[in-house]
């Protein structure tokens, strides 16, 4: 069939035009190989409340920190999970804001200056979430360890969070600002008491520091949660919106690929490491029966899922990548 004159002409124009533009079309740039990884955060809905999972780096732990258990049967847990420890169980340090609607809750800290060059991504990544730390209304310390408490402070030693209130459990501050303890424990061990004291000194001097009775309502909606054997008054905190509810539970789990599976499996750290064994058990049974949402300080980030049994031990069953979502009934 022969085209309209119009037609013809309009073809042969594109085509010319389309021809031209091939040949003059500048080169690609050469491509560089991008290493820069996504800003650490991550965020799930719970009820009214929306949940900001924050990344403030990793930590290599030897597996030799893990004891209770020989070293043949560790390995074989951590290459049954694909988990290198070479140079160390890659672990990571997360904290969680948890915003009401009303108020900005902040559990944990990070490390702050502490600890490096791998951690202390905290604050950056509160500002990279769309968040300022002067929005932070409350800060909940499950423990007063350094990765989850020095990052109280900026880089200067001021108040990293000026506008926050700071909640940590009182048996938990008896035991790490006191330095009457502090001279009674070996040398290795007394850094880690003067860097808690030197973390919360600013807000208590401010009268912004405040401790609880683990198990106490420590706000409206917000249950802490008796956890000790880590240290002292470690504790958890449940938060409850609209029927649904989130376990933050700090320390209680170091390695995925083997305390799930053996919960009786200590960690060099833990003050008290059979009552440590005892607060895992606990935790582990209520968030499966209770089907918990669970976010843990040292589990893989962004550290949110749910704990389920399987057989006489648990499993760790992360959340799944989506957008953020009010219309489950998970």
């Amino acid at each position: 069939m022969r085209l309209p004159t119009s037609a013809a002409v309009a073809i042969t124009l594109a085509t010319s035009i389309g021809f031209a533009h091939a040949q003059t079309a500048a080169p690609a740039p050469a491509a560089t190989q991008q290493r820069t990884q996504v800003p650490g955060y991550y965020r799930m809905a719970l009820g009214d409340e929306v949940v900001t999972a924050l990344y403030d780096g990793y930590i290599d732990l030897p597996a030799k920190t893990l004891v209770g258990m020989s070293a043949q049967s560790v390995q074989s847990l951590l290459a049954r999970m694909f988990v290198s420890s070479t140079p160390g169980m890659q672990t990571a340090v997360n904290g969680y804001l948890i915003d009401t609607g009303s108020q900005r809750i902040l559990v944990d800290t990070g490390s702050g200056t502490c600890f490096g060059p791998t951690m202390g991504s905290l604050a950056g990544n509160v500002r990279a979430s769309g968040y300022q730390p002067e929005q932070i209304d409350v800060v909940l310390l499950t423990h007063l360890h350094p990765d989850h408490a020095c990052g109280l402070l900026t880089p200067q030693g001021q108040q990293a969070f000026p506008n926050a209130q700071v909640y940590v459990a009182a048996s938990e501050a008896d035991f790490w600002l006191s330095e009457t303890i502090a001279a009674s424990k070996p040398k290795d061990m007394q850094p880690f008491f003067k860097m808690a004291r030197d973390s919360v000194a600013p807000y208590a001097a401010a009268g912004k520091l405040k401790q609880f009775k683990p198990g106490d309502a420590v706000l409206p909606g917000v249950r802490s949660v008796v956890a000790s054997g880590h240290t002292p008054g470690h504790s958890g905190y449940l938060f409850a919106s609209k029927g649904k509810s989130l376990l933050v539970w700090g320390d209680i789990v170091h390695s995925h690929a083997v305390q799930f599976q053996h919960p009786e499996v200590a960690f060099e750290y833990d003050v008290d490491q059979k009552q440590a064994v005892v607060s895992r058990r606990k935790l582990f049974g209520e968030a499966a029966q209770d089907k918990l949402w669970v976010a843990g300080a040292h589990l893989p980030f962004p550290g949110l899922g749910h704990v389920r049994r399987d057989g006489k031990a648990f499993a760790w069953v992360p959340i799944e990548y989506g957008p953020l979502r009010t219309d489950r009934t998970d």
